[in-house]
């Protein structure tokens, strides 16, 4: 680092910059796909009944993100129009061309896709409820004050995602060891890869592996989470100590938390969470050795501080303050002892608590959807949803980055204590054979036909052991079948 100049972080910011618009075009196509079926004018939650329940509560319009759906009556084919805005868009920062030109071109084209972005989680309901929704909101502000090629990365802005790689690492490694036991006992990640939301096609071989190997996990991510995200902040000492130690130090501290990550993506499906840290870590990896010319030239730019554009230099220190005096209520809950897991302190959600899976179930239990075209309802066929578990001799794909919504709520059912208006609604849906919600499932068993009855049962699944699937093909094992919610029909 150079003094307000992030000198040696040109790489850094590349990824940057690339990686998160890429993380934008996956949210934006998810939301193309889904979002109608889920929740436009005939989904699931309609969003314009939300926003029609909001506005006639003029003392209630603080409890809404802000959206532009709220000044713009919402209909599906704007929000199409918004989508395909926000794919174009991400798709141009994706292959550098705004980055070509003055930094506040770029910056013009993320907070493009951030206000789009949160326009859309605003009406999201459920359904866009998660923690990876305002990460990467944040993350869309933060890339646009990294500015372009033509000046080197502020400083400020690179230790912003520092910090915000801070709150997200050790957020989640104080939310397991305030958790449940089994993060302290170190037997979570025995359970865990077999009752993860949505298991991905190396799961099953990751859950069969020693228990020793399953406690060396654990302890693992606690280093990762808890020890190594300190060490994040060392190429700050660069500005005053002399050779590449500091940045070196910061450099292997993020190696850390990618090869975790990497490892989380290998074994599950977390939508583009585990993606969004990995780019973020790449702002502490510096490329030291800036060359002498660059620095000469940088050093005679009229009206720049460390080649910095005046104008520009006062924007990101505005942003510093800003996340400054923002970040409070998140450093504080870090420490709390009532920790808010995935908490947004402010509307505009920046500087967010993060954290995730502050306990681990020990048993998965599956809702199976079925349905009868019997008048009597003897016999039932199963629908097949794209990601989560229901054939036992299916393997699990990998869909991540690509957040299927509906099925990861379907893993949240078993754990409420009812199933929620948006399940009723689905199987109503079902019923009707309404051709945008079977778009969402792998297999309608019906072929486009009206069941006359739907059902919902329970199982029990684990995962085969090598035996099991050596003599039945099969990777799941399911036992305790249960009617939970059925049989009905439309009448």
């Amino acid at each position: 680092m150079d003094g307000f100049a992030a000198v040696d972080f040109g790489f850094a910011r590349e990824v940057l910059q690339r990686g998160i618009a890429a993380l934008y075009l996956v949210a934006f196509v998810s939301t193309l796909n889904q979002f109608r079926p889920l929740l436009g004018e005939h989904g699931l939650l309609p969003a314009p009944a939300l926003l029609d329940w909001v506005s006639r509560r003029d003392t209630r319009k603080r409890m809404l993100n802000p959206t532009l759906f709220r000044r713009i009556r919402y209909t599906d084919r704007r929000l199409v129009a918004l989508c395909w805005a926000g794919i174009v868009v991400s798709g141009l920062l994706v292959a550098g061309i705004p980055q070509l030109g003055p930094p506040w071109l770029p910056m013009i084209a993320f907070l493009l896709l951030w206000g789009g972005y949160m326009s859309v989680v605003s009406i999201g309901q459920t359904f866009y409820s998660f923690g990876w929704e305002m990460l990467l909101i944040e993350c869309g502000l933060l890339a646009a004050f990294l500015g372009s090629r033509e000046q080197p990365p502020p400083t400020v802005v690179i230790v912003l995602f520092w910090w915000l790689l801070f709150r997200l690492e050790f957020g989640a490694g104080m939310i397991k060891i305030r958790g449940g036991r089994e993060w302290r006992d170190l037997t979570a990640l025995t359970y865990h890869h077999e009752t993860q939301p949505m298991p991905g096609p190396l799961s099953r071989q990751a859950h069969l592996l020693p228990r020793w190997f399953h406690k060396g996990e654990v302890l693992g991510n606690h280093f990762a989470q808890l020890v190594v995200p300190f060490f994040l902040f060392a190429p700050i000492l660069s500005v005053w100590t002399d050779g590449p130690v500091p940045q070196i130090v910061g450099a292997v501290a993020a190696g850390i938390v990618i090869a975790t990550q990497f490892w989380l993506v290998l074994t599950g499906n977390f939508a583009w969470l585990n993606w969004a840290t990995i780019v973020i870590a790449f702002s502490a990896i510096g490329l030291p050795g800036a060359p002498v010319v660059e620095r000469a030239q940088r050093d005679e730019t009229p009206g720049a501080i460390d080649g910095i554009p005046l104008y520009w230099f006062v924007i990101t220190c505005a942003l510093g303050i800003l996340y400054l005096v923002l970040s409070w209520p998140a450093l504080r809950n870090l420490f709390a002892r009532r920790q808010l897991m995935n908490a947004s302190f402010n509307r505009w959600q920046i500087a967010n608590a993060y954290g995730a899976f502050g306990t681990v179930t020990k048993q998965r239990v599956e809702i199976v959807v079925e349905g009868s075209a019997d008048e009597e309802g003897f016999h039932w066929r199963e629908y097949e949803f794209k990601g989560k578990p229901g054939d036992v001799r299916r393997t699990p794909r990998q869909f991540a980055p690509y957040h299927l919504r509906l099925d990861w709520l379907m893993w949240f059912l078993p754990l409420g204590r009812s199933l929620d208006d948006w399940f009723t609604a689905f199987l109503v849906r079902l019923l009707e054979a309404d051709a945008p919600t079977l778009a969402l499932l792998r297999v309608d068993p019906f072929d486009g036909e009206r069941p006359r009855w739907v059902r919902a049962v329970t199982y029990r699944y684990r995962f085969a052991t090598r035996a099991e699937h050596r003599a039945d093909r099969v990777r799941w094992v399911r036992t305790g079948r249960r009617v939970i919610l059925g049989p009905f029909g439309l009448r």
